[in-house]
């Protein structure tokens, strides 16, 4: 799977998992928000009922309503229409308020009935409650003619509890008798209402009570309120309902903008990781120069960065072994040239073979076996081939082998050859003689050769923090610190001009440095210019055995 669809699958998983928690909270938000508006419909709803079957039941008539419907819509933002089967439409609160008229909403309509249940003490019988009915029917005619009398007037009408469970009405705070309502229904039972209860048989409390209270109700129908049918809301605010558009909407919106980012994103990416792609394609045909845009900080930047510096030290590298070609063609062109002169020479006879032309052309096939033999040294040692004998050895033999090896060359170049610090005793080491007299010998041989006549070269044996040093200090002409991050380098030298007064591969030191760290050393370098350089090579000393590495 490409790296594209990866990214673009991993963020279109956070973009459905994303929108998929944006629904659910919302969904969960709107039916909190649902539940609550129904629990407050609920009680607006009651508070609604209540307050008309209180006023109903404290009028004695239905006039005068429109201004509690006015108020009651005002206070719960419902519509509330009203009506009766005798009436029709009382009141509408959208007329009220000065509104027209919306169509009415489809939740069922309520009824409320304003009028008063007949009751009795506990300890009546049967025959009592009957008895008493019909006084109780003609009191209450007489009370509810006389509210809504008062009611249609304008006059306040105060409501007490009364007996049996009917109200009793006063014109403010006051007995009933006043004008003009004091004419409103006598009061005493009337002979159909008599023989409407004692139709009612006395066959027990329960049953003569229930026939009783619909007696009553029927015979008050005349004057009391009728029952009052109530219809709430209208269709534009029909109930609190779950939307799932606005859900699907901020999903989808959600989604989208995750989406966009994830393009951005990639975008963001790939477009570093196609020129990453585009460069390591060019450098794998051998475009060596190729190079990406780097800025910033994060892993992508640091990618580029990265692949920068190995285009750089590929094509440091690449350089290294063209200059090695020309090293190598300029170190064997002219001796090859010259052995080739000579022996065509020899060959025409324009030349006899005495022994000084011999002793010259020997000279040169040596320095060529030389070059040759730094060269299979460096490529062995490199790939890790290179074959060491250990064995324990004193250092002190290893510096003074190696002073002694040099110090005709040193004689005839006019540089001092000495070593100090190997006095009487052993300094212990481990490794192979042969090849680390090589290491030490390139090092002094490039010290004589870069010391003028007059000058001298010291190798200077120490032994300290179970540690050898062997260091190659000379007075030659020092080397500037731009060029010792290169001394180590393969075929690098200098000397650019390479000439023959201070002559060589340039593959003495890169030799040494790897024949030092297979024995698990260091060689270190400092130098100053017109002062001269100081080249140490550090061995560990051997743990264990006679000595342990210190003189005995």
């Amino acid at each position: 799977m490409s790296f594209r669809l990866r990214v673009f699958s991993l963020v279109l998983l956070v973009a459905v998992a994303a929108s998929g928690a944006t629904a659910w909270l919302t969904l969960r938000q709107l039916t909190g928000q649902v539940r609550e508006s129904a629990a407050a419909d609920r009680q607006s709803m009651a508070a609604i009922t209540e307050e008309l079957r209180a006023y109903g039941a404290g009028h004695g008539t239905w006039d005068g309503v429109a201004a509690t419907v006015r108020t009651l819509a005002e206070e719960t933002g419902q519509r509330i229409r009203i009506g009766t089967d005798r009436q029709g439409q009382i009141a509408d609160s959208d007329t009220l308020l000065g509104r027209d008229p919306r169509p009415g909403g489809t939740a069922p309509p309520l009824l409320v009935d304003p009028r008063p249940q007949l009751e009795f003490p506990a300890g009546w019988d049967a025959a009592s409650m009957r008895k008493v009915t019909p006084k109780v029917i003609g009191s209450y005619a007489s009370d509810v003619s006389y509210a809504a009398c008062l009611t249609r007037l304008g006059q306040p009408v105060t409501v007490l509890r009364g007996k049996f469970g009917m109200p009793a009405f006063q014109d403010g705070g006051k007995a009933p008798g006043g004008a003009p309502c004091a004419g409103t229904g006598s009061g005493a039972p009337r002979q159909a209402d008599i023989a409407a209860a004692e139709a009612c048989p006395l066959s027990g409390k329960a049953g003569t009570l229930a026939c009783l209270r619909r007696v009553f109700t029927e015979r008050t129908a005349a004057v009391a309120p009728q029952p009052l049918t109530v219809r709430l809301g209208a269709v534009d605010d029909a109930g609190q309902t779950l939307a799932a558009g606005p859900t699907a909407l901020v999903a989808a919106g959600v989604a989208a903008a995750v989406l966009a980012c994830a393009l951005l994103l990639g975008r963001a990416v790939l477009r570093p990781v196609r020129a990453l792609t585009a460069a390591s394609r060019g450098l794998g045909e051998g475009d060596l120069g190729r190079r990406v845009p780097a800025s910033g900080r994060d892993e992508i930047a640091e990618l580029g960065r990265s692949f920068n510096r190995m285009a750089g030290s590929l094509q440091d590298s690449e350089e290294r072994q063209r200059r090695l070609v020309g090293d190598i063609a300029h170190e064997l062109r002219t001796p090859l040239a010259n052995l080739r002169g000579y022996l065509e020479a020899l060959q025409d006879g324009v030349l006899e073979a005495d022994a000084e032309l011999l002793d010259s052309l020997h000279e040169e096939v040596l320095l060529q076996q030389r070059i040759v033999d730094d060269l299979q040294d460096l490529a062995l040692a490199e790939a890790g081939a290179l074959t060491y004998h250990r064995r324990p050895l004193d250092a002190r033999e290893l510096v003074e082998a190696c002073r002694t090896a040099h110090s005709a060359r040193a004689a005839a170049a006019g540089v001092a050859l000495e070593a100090v610090g190997a006095g009487p005793g052993t300094v212990r080491l481990y490794g192979d003689p042969d090849r680390l007299r090589q290491a030490l010998g390139n090092l002094v041989g490039n010290a004589v050769r870069h010391t003028a006549p007059g000058g001298g070269v010291r190798l200077e044996l120490d032994e300290r923090d179970e540690m050898v040093r062997i260091a190659v200090r000379d007075t030659g002409s020092g080397i500037p610190a731009a060029d010792l991050p290169h001394l180590f380098d393969r075929f690098w030298r200098a000397d650019a001009a390479r000439g023959r007064a201070t002559g060589g591969s340039g593959l003495g030191l890169s030799i040494a440095r790897q024949i030092v760290a297979d024995h698990h050393g260091a060689v270190e370098v400092a130098s100053e210019v017109g002062v001269g350089s100081v080249f140490t090579v550090v061995l560990p000393a051997p743990r264990g055995g006679a000595g342990g590495g210190v003189r005995d």
